[in-house]
């Protein structure tokens, strides 16, 4: 079997800014929103957790929820630059990583001989280096198996570790609420309750025909983690796919020339984070509406340049599809290739969500 570490840090953009801010550490904190209530919330510490305040929250909500909640601008390029060093010390502990995010990452240790090869120990001293070298805490999970290692990073959160070990899998995996495992949101556990499954055990004896009729190809994923079923290996070599830029309003807007000029003022912070990145060609240009109503959509065409004048023709195709509802939200984004292909290059694109 192999050996599994997922790395999860602790509240990470709070926790940031409650390094950087010594007064913030006692307070209830979220990163983004607003002031005025507009806006969304990245994340937030456990304090404001406590009140019931989450991430994607809106902050009108947290605001409602928790009315001492202290809204905190954020500082990506901090965060960024903290992520790195922590992937700094990931690489000195094995080059099999497979980062999800800025605060999170699997960490294959099978064939690493440090600590006589206990992924336990080695698991134990990277939160050690993290604390000692970021002030930052992380919390781990390990287990023999991809799916059950991050499941397991959040069992004893924040500052801990959960080990799983092959012989603790099966019974572990069997009493597992659904609502853990990866991919199984809201609505899919709504339909899992009333068919009468909520623990892992409950799919074992339900049959996999059923499955795969209410949930499709997820179906068959969810017997297969039920049953401790997981052989994926880690994937090292992702590549950004995208680079965007958004800003939700502080007003609605109710014409495409308010739209547009908002658009404008974005593109130098799109062009900002596509210098200071390395990435493959772009592939396409993208324009994101989301309305009062919060429903949402995308217009992308390809092209190999930031073309202002595209932006403008996506950008009104979008606001057309709104029907005179007002925009909450105005984002620009870049697709960028795997490879280069003169077919891809060829053919035109457009998506909607």
């Amino acid at each position: 079997m192999r050996k599994f570490i997922h790395i999860d840090m602790d509240c990470f953009y709070a926790a940031v800014e409650m390094r950087d801010n010594p007064d913030l550490k006692n307070k209830p904190i979220a990163i983004g929103g607003s002031a005025d209530r507009r806006g969304v919330i990245a994340t937030c510490n456990y304090p404001a957790r406590e009140f019931g305040v989450r991430s994607a929250m809106a902050t009108a909500t947290a605001l409602r929820l928790c009315p001492n909640l202290v809204l905190v601008k954020g500082r990506m390029d901090e965060y960024i630059k903290v992520s790195e060093h922590i992937k700094e010390i990931f690489l000195r502990y094995t080059n099999e990583i497979e980062p999800l995010s800025l605060d999170e990452a699997f960490l294959d240790v099978t064939d690493i001989d440090l600590f006589e090869g206990s992924a336990t120990y080695i698991a134990e001293d990277i939160r050690r280096a993290i604390w000692e070298e970021t002030g930052l805490t992380a919390s781990a999970g390990v287990a023999p198996i991809k799916f059950v290692a991050k499941v397991a990073s959040d069992e004893n959160k924040p500052d801990g570790i959960c080990v799983i070990t092959p012989s603790q899998l099966d019974e572990f995996v069997k009493k597992l609420p659904l609502k853990k495992i990866p991919g199984v949101g809201k609505v899919t556990l709504e339909k899992l309750n009333k068919l009468g499954l909520y623990k892992c055990e409950d799919i074992r004896t339900y049959p996999i025909e059923k499955l795969h009729k209410h949930f499709g190809k997820f179906g068959a994923s969810l017997w297969k983690r039920a049953h401790a079923i997981d052989d994926r290996r880690l994937s090292t070599n992702r590549k950004r796919k995208s680079i965007g830029v958004e800003r939700t309003l502080d007003n609605d807007l109710v014409s495409i020339e308010e739209c547009t000029d908002v658009m404008i003022k974005l593109l130098p912070k799109l062009h900002e984070r596509i210098d200071t990145k390395k990435h493959s060609p772009i592939k396409s240009l993208g324009v994101k509406l989301k309305f009062s109503d919060f429903q949402q959509t995308t217009v992308e065409q390809q092209s190999k340049i930031i073309n202002e004048q595209l932006l403008v023709e996506l950008l009104t195709k979008a606001f057309e599809r709104g029907k005179g509802k007002k925009v909450r939200l105005v984002g620009l984004h870049v697709a960028l290739l795997d490879k280069l292909s003169t077919d891809q290059l060829a053919l035109p694109l457009f998506s909607e969500e």
